[in-house]
């Protein structure tokens, strides 16, 4: 493939065009503008806020500074294809995408009913999407203009890349690609292979010649190679799923390995005596350890690993637990392979990852000329996403923590991708001139987690060769820089800038890493914390969080000693927020016990609380679908995983780190005394219900003045938005402190922005 070309490069130096004040909506704003029509035209499901958070006002802007003309059509009715005509018809191409999240994650909770609001919309307005919106566009904007390129983009089409498995509808759906019908599909960080196709296509190059570009997905006539020195590897001979038996030749004369009974040899066996004979001859060439290695990289980059088909991984649960576990080992950019698969008679062709993009590439991306405000046409509604990120900044993308319940890795990929320092601080005082409403408070400086920025492998050789899923796990790699000094010399200069009078950190932070940073904690907790702070242990047991690749309870405790005591020197009364998730594969009623065990005696009271939601292509939801394990070796007789999809059993393990609610002491009693556990019910301090007493008088007076204040009181004490209805209250050790929290699961970040378990773009993502 084409060596990466820097994004800067496409453009001639000093010839970057003016930036329109938006990018337009409507005919009337494309008149003001001088244009005829549009060179592309982005669709989305979100509302269009220019901002660097909101993938197309990023991708947009990207265009635009490379001098076509891009209108937007922002959460179209799909019922008819007239409102994708809007602009007229695009030069070049539709730009697809569902929005900032996965649709049907924006839409519906872990128990699979419908959202009451949806945090991309004006007023916080439902069903302003449909269901696989991507899939719904694409078919709309192919009705409206037949001979259009239709390109497929973000979170929705690259984690339904590949067949995969659908929670809503609790089976294997195939690609996005032949659903859509769309030309190309780009994947994961896209700027780079986004400009290079459109220039192309601009160049007068048809799509369907533009195959060599990473990063893209699109449909091929089966067995298509780019070219005819390409070889193919069966995903099977890199990770075996089980037992392979021969299958004996139909048409052989003598079954296989059976001598001749007459003459005692085996006629099979004398061609190969030849050709063994005919190798013995061949010159042998001596190669240099530089020459072999560049030799066998050639090799591999004109080699295709094909998955099992659609049709099998629909059927055979080891064989999709088979194909995920070679898709992610086929995940680092550095060694990746292109993947296909069958879908009926035709391939879906998956071309290597993206290569991360260069500092300076992220810098020109995060400094266009974003208006930081919503449409003017959406007037004085309110959009939750915004209200929640306009005072925050991105400072990198990536996560290699490789969480399996997360799908960060699948889309933005594990090596991190930082801005530079002077990039940051200019958007901060952009924020600080140009953002309505600014009152000194940066709500946050992070990204998919709080404390990774900059951290790299201290070796870019063995970056490249390997195929860990996760560097932190079970133990943090010795080859990765944990080196926090970069972040807190951030932090002290974004503290100093005039105007700004506080800094808060609400990215998930990975606790087990800033431990190694006794200064990092020092300075976070001296200076960023607003009296709260958010990390996410999880679980307690070992079992579900091996099965998550999280660390265990002792990193907790380290980091929980260090937030104490810097909060102290401080002078300040400051509290960790532990966030768990209910259900997750691998976890047992039991394991559920011991957490609601661990929340009692450390006086956590959780409100709302998170339930696993399967998002496409996780690994932990394989684990939910086949019950196979693909964090190691997929057979028909390997590790099973005990995973709750009942709804009676998720609902009791919910129940669990909500012991306190009144409402779940009968299925809690119900439950532990099947477990044998009837001692936990009772009015003991070590127990976990009580009795059989009704739930309007069952909590003492003491229970009762333990209760948390009013959640309006609590969110003007933090300055927090004041909770809606269903808003959660989670109350801390020590004299109720509160905090508002979202009331979804997870959901997968978009190609610039990240969400929250709730499906808002917070940086409270849960590391």
């Amino acid at each position: 493939m084409p060596a990466p070309k820097n994004l800067i490069a496409y453009v001639p130096k000093g010839s970057r065009p003016r930036s329109a004040p938006f990018l337009p909506m409507s005919r009337k704003e494309m008149d003001a503008l001088g244009w005829d029509a549009c060179d592309i035209i982005l669709v989305t499901g979100d509302a269009y806020i220019d901002h660097p958070s909101f993938g197309m006002a990023l991708v947009g802007r990207l265009l635009e500074a490379q001098g076509f003309r891009v209108g937007i059509i922002s959460q179209p009715d799909w019922h008819s294809a007239e409102p994708f005509r809007a602009l007229g018809k695009p030069r070049l191409y539709f730009g697809i995408t569902a929005g900032n999240m996965d649709s049907m994650v924006n839409r519906y909770t872990s128990d699979r009913k419908i959202r009451s609001d949806d945090a991309y919309t004006p007023n916080g307005e439902p069903n302003k999407r449909p269901d696989r919106a991507a899939t719904v566009y694409a078919q709309r904007a192919r009705e409206a203009y037949p001979d259009t390129n239709i390109v497929l983009g973000s979170i929705e089409a690259s984690l339904r890349r590949i067949a995969h498995y659908d929670y809503w509808s609790d089976k294997v759906r195939r690609s996005v690609l032949p659903d859509t019908k769309a030309d190309i599909l780009i994947y994961g960080n896209a700027e780079r292979a986004l400009l290079d196709l459109t220039h192309r296509l601009a160049a007068g190059e048809p799509i369907k010649n533009i195959r060599d570009l990473r990063g893209t997905a699109f449909m091929v006539p089966a067995g298509w190679k780019p070219a005819d020195d390409w070889s193919e590897v069966n995903s099977t001979r890199i990770d075996t799923p089980g037992k392979i038996e021969q299958h004996t030749d139909p048409y052989a004369m003598t079954p296989a390995g059976e001598e001749n009974c007459a003459t005692g040899k085996n006629p099979q066996a004398e061609p190969q005596a030849e050709a063994q004979s005919e190798a013995q001859f061949r010159p042998i060439k001596i190669m240099t350890r530089e020459e072999r290695q560049a030799a066998l990289k050639e090799q591999r980059d004109k080699s295709v690993v094909r998955l099992p088909s659609y049709e099998q991984v629909k059927d055979d649960p080891v064989m999709y637990a088979h194909a995920s576990r070679v898709f992610h080992i086929e995940s680092n950019p550095g060694n990746a392979r292109a993947l296909v698969q069958a879908h009926g008679e035709r391939d879906v062709w998956l071309n290597p990852p993206p290569l991360p993009l260069a500092m300076e590439d992220m810098d020109y991306v995060f400094d266009m000329a974003y208006a930081r405000a919503p449409h003017p046409s959406y007037g004085k509604a309110k959009i939750p996403a915004w209200d929640m990120i306009r005072f925050s900044v991105n400072i990198m993308r990536g996560c290699f923590g490789g969480c399996t319940f997360c799908s960060i890795t699948e889309h933005e990929g594990r090596i991190i991708q930082s801005r530079s320092e002077p990039s940051i601080l200019r958007e901060i005082e952009n924020i600080r001139d140009k953002t309505k409403g600014f009152t000194g408070t940066i709500s946050d400086l992070g990204g998919p987690t709080a404390n990774m920025y900059r951290l790299a492998c201290k070796d870019k050789k063995i970056e490249e060769s390997c195929k860990r899923l996760s560097c932190v796990y079970p133990t943090i790699c010795s080859n990765l820089n944990t080196d926090h000094s970069k972040l807190i010399q951030l932090y002290r200069k974004a503290r100093a800038i005039p105007g700004v009078k506080k800094i808060l950190i609400s990215s998930g932070l990975r606790y087990d890493l800033a431990v190694r940073s006794p200064e990092y904690v020092k300075e976070l907790v001296t200076h960023h914390v607003g009296g709260l702070l958010k990390i996410a242990p999880e679980h307690s047991e070992d079992g579900p969080l091996s099965k998550m690749m999280k660390p265990g309870m002792g990193a907790y405790h380290r980091f929980k000693e260090l937030f104490e005591k810097y909060s102290k020197e401080a002078g300040k009364e400051q509290y960790l927020i532990p966030y768990f998730i209910a259900a997750h594969p691998g976890t047992t009623d039991e394991d559920m016990l011991n957490l609601a065990l661990w929340l009692k005696k450390n006086d956590f009271r959780l409100d709302q609380v998170q339930t696993f939601l399967p998002t496409p292509m996780a690994l932990a939801t394989t684990m939910y679908h086949t019950r196979k394990n693909p964090l190691h070796k997929v057979t028909g007789d390997s590790e099973a995983v005990e995973t709750p999809r009942l709804g009676k059993v998720r609902k009791l393990h919910k129940a669990f780190l909500r012991y306190h609610d009144p409402e779940n002491w009968p299925i809690l009693r119900e439950a532990l005394q099947k477990m044998g556990r009837s001692d936990l019910i009772g009015s003991g301090d070590r127990c976990l219900v009580p009795r059989n007493t009704a739930p309007s008088t069952a909590l003492s007076a003491i229970e009762k003045r333990k209760e948390s204040p009013a959640p309006a009181r609590v969110a003007k004490q933090f300055g927090l938005p004041r909770p809606r209805d269903g808003a959660a209250i989670a109350r801390t050790p020590a004299g109720g402190r509160l905090q508002r929290k979202g009331a979804g699961q997870a959901t997968a970040t978009a190609a610039t922005g990240r969400s929250d378990r709730s499906g808002k773009p917070a940086r409270s993502g849960r590391k």
